[in-house]
């Protein structure tokens, strides 16, 4: 069994300001109700006690009305003014379950005359929503949804420099109880874009890819992990930080020699668990700080040596055949 050397530590920085008018990543957003069967990997956001009672209510000049505003805390004074998905549905589920999709918008508010009736609202703002139900009665009905959610920014580096997101593979877990593996919310998450959650405890898994020649984005075993806490109605920025370093393997004769093509090499921890197997003359991987053991075949014959890898310290690794 392949046993990765983990290249753990913890929250390093961690900071919050008023998300006001910080717009989250549209990448992924909560799933409304009528399309959440057999989706049990996010969390769901809580929502208002359902309402069929109109908060405001006037006569309108032709048909009924309804208005929807939202905002991340119950105390906002201030609606969100971007990033929401509203989606309404019928209220009687139909014979499969789902329910039928009345009107869906993208703008900050919602505004749309409807039929007499009842109907289930749902607002996304990232991965947080809310829910609620509304009873159409020949006059204007306005809501306000309360998201209870938060920002959270994620930002990785490698010594003194910030990686780019596309050399990291980021995923997002709800501690369980009971499950000590914790429940996947986000398995894709972006560094650096502000991410919209519900508030709530979070654990973080950033790895670190590899994309040294001949590597297609291969998840290394520099891994870094954060336990944090998002907090309706702020941003919560946290960077975290790996040590790794890019090796070059070479099969020499003599030290500084040519490299030697035809060569499959093998990289093991210490204990002699595989990281990782190339081929070539001088294949590249980017390893985690620590202590490994590299091994060179060719020719039906097996050389090998030891080396140590310091972070952010790029270097050829040589193994020599004598």
């Amino acid at each position: 069994m392949k046993l990765l050397i983990l290249h753990t530590s913890r929250l390093l920085l961690a900071s919050t300001m008023l998300v006001a008018g910080v717009g989250c990543s549209a990448a992924q957003t909560a799933a409304p109700p009528a399309q959440q069967k057999g989706r049990s990997a996010k969390p769901a956001a809580p929502a208002p006690a359902p309402s069929s009672a109109p908060a405001e209510e006037e006569k309108p000049a032709a048909g009924a009305t309804l208005r929807l505003s939202a905002v991340l805390t119950q105390s906002d004074m201030t609606a969100l003014r971007s990033g929401l998905v509203w989606r309404i549905f019928e209220d009687a589920a139909q014979p499969d379950g789902s329910r039928k999709l009345v009107a869906e918008s993208r703008e900050a508010s919602f505004s749309e005359q409807l039929p007499d009736g009842a109907y289930i609202v749902h607002v996304a703002f990232g991965l947080a929503g809310a829910t609620r139900r509304v009873v159409m009665e020949g006059r204007n009905v306005s809501e306000r949804l309360t998201l209870n959610a938060g920002g959270l920014k994620l930002i990785d580096t490698l010594g003194d420099n910030q990686l780019p997101a596309q050399r990291l593979a980021i995923s997002i877990y709800v501690p369980e109880r009971g499950n000590s593996e914790a429940k996947l919310v986000l398995a894709n998450a972006r560094s650096g874009e502000v991410l919209c959650l519900p508030e709530g405890a979070y654990h973080i898994v950033s790895t670190l890819l590899d994309m040294s020649q001949g590597s297609q984005g291969d998840t290394t075993n520099s891994v870094v992990t954060a336990d944090l806490r998002v907090p309706a109605g702020k941003v919560t920025e946290a960077t975290l930080r790996h040590r790794a370093a890019t090796m070059t393997l070479k099969l020499v004769k003599a030290p500084g020699g040519e490299a030697l093509a035809n060569t499959s090499f093998s990289v093991l921890t210490p204990g002699g668990d595989v990281i990782r197997e190339l081929i070539g003359a001088f294949p590249s991987l980017a390893l985690a700080e620590g202590e490994y053991v590299a091994i060179a075949r060719r020719e039906g014959k097996t050389f090998q040596t030891t080396f140590k890898v310091t972070s952010t310290q790029d270097r050829d690794v040589e193994i020599l055949t004598q």
